[in-house]
């Protein structure tokens, strides 16, 4: 798949050495098969009587099955490769992103003709006329534009998005589509997995979430610091640093020169024009180090990306994906973490569930608060606090503290922001708790005064 192979994006087909292939793997019986680990998922059933050259987009239950890959980036691109060349032939892609020239150099689906157009769409063209025997959907949008109903129509999801606020919707998203039988049991029909990859340098991670049943990835949102911010006092008076110029550029100088247009991150032209004006910046102040790179890293919260650490982890995420699929060998439980800057070197461990997980658990939570705090001042905690809330509606059992949508009923309740929690609650008294980040999940919480 280079440019200098003359047959680039033509038709291939898979060829079957004699040393074997998946066809091998999965006609044999095998004493490491998903029962056998520490998070089985079903029972293996080898294939009777296979041909060799049976091809693996008509063997059950690869046949049938159905993946979604949410991101067609670095990451994604290697996704839809591994998952070509191991016969899962029913894929779906969505990715909001357009192409940027800085991304050819590692996401191989895509050519220079291609800059500007829809990652998700040429990516599953690429891969459509590479690979005849697969079927690639593609969905140019964000992922929060799908209804859950979308995401319950696959068999396994696999992400590999590059920002915590949107794993921390799919997972959300995911978790609440889990539906519970009349002993208070998950209903395995309805547990979606969820295969989580993702790259910083030369490090990456792949995990197996299973809904309701594992740790889920709110469960490990502590491992995420947020997302760094600079003091506008020090970018507008005294910057020091280039990020200082760049964040300059895009919060302050955008804003004043184009009014009515958001800043466009996904746009060639928009991300230009903050560069050139932060290098202006920098040159007047005397701060040398603004590049674009720099620039796509402040405005994007882009960290420098390795092609290699996206091959491997995509292979680690797809290889789980063919488990989980096909119950052959035993799951990953739950962590596999890759260091490729102290070798060729990764360890696995079982991430733990959180016993007071907002979206995995039914758990009350308790906060201790003052009954001198005043309801806006109980947001702030809800945003800044361990939850890391983007826009909390408040309701109790019997009325309704403040709610962000509509306009108009936030208006009729935005007089309650300044009033003091003794006023609104009485103590022990249990709040729900709704949030754009948390999707259908509410989050119930019992304020106790100091």
């Amino acid at each position: 798949m280079t440019n200098g192979d003359p047959n680039e994006g033509e038709p291939m087909e898979i060829d079957h050495p004699k040393r074997g292939s998946l066809l091998t793997l999965l006609s044999r019986p095998s004493p490491f098969a998903s029962e056998s680990g520490a998070l089985p998922m079903g029972e293996f059933e080898p294939m009777v009587a296979v041909a060799p050259t049976t091809s693996l987009a008509n063997v059950e239950p690869l046949a049938a099955a159905k993946v979604l890959v949410v991101g067609s980036g670095g990451l994604g691109c290697e996704l839809l490769k591994d998952l070509a060349m191991s016969g899962i032939s029913s894929v779906e892609v969505i990715d909001l992103d357009t192409i940027d020239v800085t991304n050819l150099n590692r996401q191989f689906l895509f050519r220079q003709t291609d800059v500007g157009s829809s990652k998700a769409k040429c990516a599953a063209a690429f891969i459509n006329k590479r690979c005849p025997w697969m079927t690639v959907v593609a969905h140019h949008g964000t992922i929060q534009d799908k209804p859950p109903s979308f995401y319950a129509s696959f068999n396994c999801i696999i992400s590999g998005l590059d920002n915590v606020e949107a794993r921390r919707w799919l997972n959300a998203t995911v978790c609440g589509l889990v539906q519970f039988d009349e002993d208070g049991d998950p209903d395995p029909t309805t547990i979606i997995p969820i295969i989580d990859g993702g790259t910083e340098g030369f490090s990456g991670q792949a995990r197996v979430i299973l809904p309701r049943i594992t740790s889920c990835f709110e469960c490990s949102l502590d491992a995420f610091p947020p997302q760094r911010s600079f003091p506008l006092c020090t970018i507008a008076e005294t910057p020091r640093r280039p990020e200082h110029c760049i964040a300059y550029a895009s919060i302050l100088q955008w804003p004043k020169e184009f009014p009515e247009k958001k800043l466009d991150t996904d746009s060639p032209d928009d991300m230009k024009w903050v560069y050139e004006k932060a290098l202006e910046r920098s040159k007047q102040y005397n701060i040398p180090g603004v590049t674009y790179m720099l620039t796509m890293g402040v405005i994007k919260n882009i960290i420098p990306a390795v092609a290699s650490t996206n091959a491997i982890v995509s292979a680690a995420c797809v290889n789980e994906a063919l488990k989980l699929l096909t119950f052959c060998s035993q799951t990953l439980n739950t962590y596999m973490m890759y260091m490729g800057s102290s070798g060729v070197y990764s360890h696995t461990f079982v991430y733990e569930k959180k016993d007071d997980c907002p979206v995995c658990t039914s758990t009350v939570r308790t906060m201790k608060l003052s009954r001198h705090l005043s309801l806006n001042q109980l947001l702030q905690e809800l945003k800044n606090g361990d939850l890391r809330l983007q826009s909390p509606s408040l309701t109790t059992a019997t009325k309704t503290l403040y709610m962000q949508k509509p306009p108009a009923l936030e208006k009729a309740t935005r007089a309650n922001l300044d009033k003091t929690l003794a006023v609104l609650l009485e103590s022990g008294e249990e709040l729900t708790v709704t949030d754009s980040m948390l999707e259908n999940i509410n989050l119930s919480l019992r304020i106790e005064f100091e």
